[in-house]
């Protein structure tokens, strides 16, 4: 900043400043403490003056690390605008705090490096445009803009409800009907704000379709899930809603879903299957699928003594 130039919001001066760095990625560098004001850590409405000195630790290339093993990035498709990944379990999207390295961003931002040196050289931000989030334990179907454009045209799809989702979910018992829609309006919960429910203070309309595939007995169902919504937990809130928590999932099920029939459950059974869009520059659709990882088939085929088709 120079001498004479009006005093700036912090945010407002590294966004103009650092042009490869997209505004939502500063600001989540921002919230993690990565950005320090004058050997401080920093927030992003104060004003900086000539003078100050600002420093920020952005997230390195690195590899995807699940339980201490390497993991490659499955890449579904790719062009000059858009990558889809299909995440495996157990890999956090972006660095939190104590989840600073192994993200699915770290390993994006290497393939960024590994591309920029063998592929064609063309400009390109150096920080992946992060449009959507899956859970750490979810698997599956991922987007991520490489250009400023594309993530503001798939996040204004997001935003508008009009991308196609299908997620495979195995859930303790089953719901009663066949196929359904859930309404079910949610928010933070007032006795408990790590999840979302219909006991809210601001609860927001939320909907998912649902059908179920499988049966297990009475011990479990294999179901798809549909979001017309795409509320924070709210596939996981909506099934629980029905008495049918997703296996493995003890933040809305409880410790019963740990294990079902002495077969143990080591993660949350949900995995995005499907993912359609508007393509951010021909505005033709697309759609990218991945089967079920080998963790919840196997699961499925241990079930499937009990199995019975709907």
């Amino acid at each position: 900043m120079t001498a004479g130039e009006a005093r700036k919001r912090l945010d407002v001066f590294l966004f103009n400043r650092e042009r490869d760095i997209s505004r939502s990625n500063l600001q989540r560098l921002i919230a993690l403490g990565r950005v320090r004001l004058n050997a401080q850590v920093a927030k992003p409405s104060q004003k900086i003056k000539p003078g100050d000195s600002i420093t920020m630790d952005t997230p390195q290339p690195g590899p995807q690390i699940v339980n201490g093993i390497q993991v490659a990035l499955e890449i579904l498709y790719e062009d000059d605008v858009l990558l889809v990944v299909n995440k495996p379990a157990g890999v956090v999207v972006h660095p939190t705090s104590g989840n600073w390295t192994g993200t699915l961003l770290n390993a994006l931002l290497a393939h960024w490096k590994t591309a920029d040196l063998t592929g064609p050289k063309k400009e390109r931000p150096q920080t992946p445009g992060l449009v959507h989030r899956l859970d750490k334990d979810t698997s599956g179907v991922m987007v991520i803009a490489k250009t400023d454009q594309a993530h503001r045209t798939l996040g204004t799809q997001f935003e508008q409800h009009t991308i196609t989702r299908t997620y495979d979910a195995l859930v303790w018992s089953a719901p009663e009907k066949g196929d359904d829609v859930i309404e079910l309006p949610i928010g933070r919960d007032w006795h408990n704000s790590k999840i979302v429910s219909g006991d809210s203070s601001n609860p927001k309309h939320a909907v998912t379709t649902y059908q179920v595939i499988k049966r297990f007995g009475d011990v479990a169902g294999y179901v798809q899930l549909f979001p017309r919504t795409g509320r924070p937990h709210q596939l996981r809130a909506h099934v629980g809603s029905l008495g049918c928590p997703i296996l493995g999932d003890t933040t809305y099920g409880g410790q019963k879903v740990r294990e079902i029939n002495g077969l143990e459950i080591p993660r949350v059974m949900l995995h995005a299957r499907i993912l359609g869009f508007q393509h951010p520059v021909s505005g033709h659709y697309q759609e990218h699928a991945a089967n079920l990882p080998p963790d919840m088939q196997e699961i499925c085929n241990t079930l499937g003594k009990y199995c019975r088709f709907h």
